[in-house]
């Protein structure tokens, strides 16, 4: 018989223990994959606030044309600026009324007067922002307020590595026990047949030929609960891919790259089959003995 069917053989006797075993690794690698997917998509957002800072001044009542066109000019000579766009009293009504058309209550009584000026600055560099709004906000006499994402980009950048934090602590912790349940179950595998392994040692058995069952053994239940501890992950993606996208809308939050996943998939068996194989070869060293 050779080792892979003997491998075979093994988990046929004791089908309980080979299903536990692929269970841990299973629960392992699907929260691996959901994390990293989750990960992603929390680097998406970060990367799109990041990448596209802005900051709004909202301008004085009553400032002139000259006061409007000297502002701006001092605006552009900041270095990473992107775009500068000027959104008039007018155009500030038309926009407010764009976002509320759905609420006729709220635009009746809402007339360009009172609405304020404004400039709307995008930079290249984040940086920029801190700059421009230490050197206006004391100026009183022409900024009424300015708005900008700081606070936005480092609550979101405080939430993501806690939740990293958490995704690794959690993933270390399943895969801790998945490890030492697939070395205890390979331990219980070998204590049960310690006859049969004794007499093919005494026949002439190498050491390495009576573990290399239990090698394999391990091998499949990494190689299958990495699979299936995948799939079950993408299988939940591509479910409510249109729900959460929809939800983190213009950001795309769950992309389906191809290459992404199947980078993600291949990583996932070689880790699988690599922690079955230490984890049974820690079993079948501590218990082979003889």
């Amino acid at each position: 018989m050779s080792p892979l069917q003997t491998t075979w053989h093994h988990i046929r006797r004791s089908p309980f223990q080979s299903l536990i075993a692929t269970t841990a690794m299973f629960l392992s690698f699907f929260f691996i994959s959901t994390f990293i997917i989750i990960n992603s998509g929390l680097s998406t957002v970060l990367k799109y606030f990041e990448t596209k800072p802005e900051i709004t001044l909202f301008l004085k009542d009553g400032l002139d044309t000259a006061t409007v066109e000297n502002l701006q000019k001092d605006l552009s000579s900041y270095q990473g600026i992107k775009e500068i766009t000027f959104i008039s009293k007018e155009k500030a009504l038309t926009i407010y009324k764009e976002q509320n058309k759905n609420n006729p209550l709220l635009t009746e009584m809402v007339t360009a007067s009172i609405l304020p000026a404004s400039f709307e600055i995008t930079v290249s560099e984040p940086e920029v922002l801190e700059k421009i709004y230490q050197n206006y906000s004391t100026k009183t006499n022409v900024i009424d307020e300015i708005i900008y994402q700081k606070d936005i980009i480092t609550s979101l950048l405080n939430w993501t590595n806690a939740t990293r934090q958490v995704g690794f602590a959690i993933i270390l912790i399943i895969a801790s026990i998945s490890f030492l349940t697939m070395i205890t179950i390979i331990g219980m595998k070998i204590t049960n047949r310690k006859d049969e392994i004794k007499i093919s040692r005494l026949l002439g058995a190498s050491s390495f030929y009576v573990k290399k069952p239990f090698l394999l053994e391990g091998i499949i239940y990494g190689l299958f609960g990495s699979i299936f501890g995948f799939l079950f992950s993408f299988l939940l993606a591509l479910i409510f891919q249109k729900s959460i996208n929809s939800f983190f809308q213009p950001i795309t939050f769950i992309d389906l790259n191809v290459n992404f996943y199947l980078i993600l998939l291949f990583a996932e068996i070689i880790t699988g089959t690599l922690l079955g194989f230490i984890a049974s070869w820690i079993g079948a060293k501590r218990y082979i003995k003889f």
